[in-house]
């Protein structure tokens, strides 16, 4: 009597069969999700097509939970890069100060700086604080003396200008531009003259009487940044000298403002910047600038990491819960997989590859999804608020009125390593269950 040719002798499964078709045939099989679209007449055909529900609706937490995750994560980066991105047209990528608060010759400070790599130029700055005044109105303001000519090498305020233009700042002329929610403020427009109130009084008879200068308004900006137009004003680098007393020579300033070819490499260059300038000068990039604001949107894009991920570990809960079902409702099976010489390591690789397979169409779909979502923002977004007709971003109240998105691939691999993880992980306990069911008890009854 000629033997089977799947089975050994002794009614073994052959070591082909089980290492290399076993496990994935029957994994593919458990997986199929057809039972959930064929009517069962009762018995097993509805508890079949209820586990196909679940192993469809834990695929499908897996697949939004992705998405969600990697939208928000491309939305959290898009805001930053905007925000940073107008910061920085207002914000040079290094500053160079001097120690006691006076940089004593800023021409060669910059010509140093400007021998290290990567530095491609540097443009002076006179730093004070004053009072702004217009008629009954009167506003504090960030007062910055620049070198019109200089300061387009370092920022983009001449490209951010919205009336007059930066070269309208002539030494001698007394002449100002403000930010737009800054001259708003003081009810200003160009042609308009105001008067700035020095803290560094004079001393008379009488006592210490602020200094008053008369300037005129010749420009306004608008930055984007609500910090920077509606407290910052610019005045030409020889007018500022004159009007705060800055001590030190033709060529002193408060500091010096730089600009990089690498945004990013800042850090990096700014400690070869202090390494190559000479005299006593504090040397910062703009991530210790505004050090505390992306602290905060650091800590909070990790928080949101960290919440968002909880989806996707619901998605997996669901299909600990469908695998458990699949071990209960296929006990019958398995003990006739183990009588047929499967072993328990088998066994349970098979419920593992048929979770990861769930969990890998699941986060293939969120991906897919998430990806071409975060990629169209710009096309949906106005899409959903023509159909509800309502504005998500009230441009009176935000300081964007569309929702960016910067997809980074570091975030994508995080989002896939961890869901492919806990996927992964559901997996085993279902699996660990069908391993140790024993062939003579789940036959018993059968």
């Amino acid at each position: 009597m000629s033997s089977s040719p799947h089975a050994s002798p002794a009614g073994k499964i052959v070591p082909e069969l089980s290492t290399l078709s076993l496990v994935p045939f029957v994994a593919l099989r458990y997986t199929r999700l057809g039972a959930l679209f064929r009517r069962g007449s009762g018995g097993s055909g509805s508890r079949n097509g209820f586990i196909s529900f679940i192993s469809f609706a834990s695929m499908a937490g897996i697949a939004l939970g992705v998405a969600a995750l990697i939208v928000v994560l491309s939305v959290m980066n898009g805001f930053q890069k905007e925000v940073r991105d107008r910061m920085l047209s207002v914000v040079s990528h290094i500053e160079i100060l001097g120690g006691n608060g006076i940089v004593p010759d800023w021409r060669a400070t910059v010509k140093e700086a400007q021998a290290v790599p990567r530095v491609t130029a540097g443009a002076p700055y006179v730093l004070a604080q004053a009072m702004l005044t217009n008629n009954e109105l009167v506003r504090g303001a960030v007062i910055r003396g620049i070198d019109p000519a200089l300061e387009t090498m370092v920022s983009d305020l001449a490209q951010k200008m919205k009336r007059g233009k930066l070269g309208a700042l002539q030494a001698g002329e007394f002449n100002v531009v403000l930010g737009a929610e800054l001259a708003r403020a003081l009810g200003v427009l160009p042609g308009d003259k105001l008067t700035v109130v020095s803290p560094q009084g004079n001393a008379t008879p009488a006592g210490v009487i602020p200094r008053l200068k008369q300037f005129n308004v010749v420009g306004i900006f608008e930055a984007g940044h609500f910090e920077y137009d509606a407290s910052l004003a610019l005045i030409h680098l020889d007018d500022a000298k004159k009007l705060f007393r800055v001590d030190g020579g033709e060529n002193a300033a408060t500091g010096v403002r730089l600009k990089t070819s690498d945004l990013y490499a800042a850090p990096q260059i700014a400690q070869d910047v202090a390494r190559a300038v000479r005299g006593d000068l504090l040397v910062r990039d703009w991530g210790r600038i505004n050090k505390n604001w992306f602290a905060a949107v650091q800590i909070e894009k990790r928080m949101m990491f960290i919440i968002l991920t909880l989806i996707v570990a619901v998605a997996a809960f669901n299909l600990v819960s469908s695998l458990v079902m699949t071990v209960t409702d296929k006990r019958a099976d398995i003990a006739i997989l183990r009588t047929m010489g499967a072993s328990p390591g088998a066994v349970m690789r098979i419920f593992m590859l048929q979770g990861a397979l769930i969990g890998m169409v699941g986060l293939s779909l969120g991906v897919i999804g998430g990806v071409a979502l975060a990629l169209n923002l710009d096309v949906v977004v106005p899409f959903i608020e023509r159909l509800l007709g309502v504005q998500f971003l009230n441009k009176d109240i935000y300081f964007i009125s569309t929702l960016p998105s910067d997809l980074r691939a570091s975030d994508l691999t995080s989002v896939v390593i961890i869901s492919f993880i806990l996927s992964l992980l559901a997996t085993i306990y279902p699996s660990w269950r069908a391993a140790r069911v024993q062939p003579a008890e789940a036959l018993r009854y059968e």
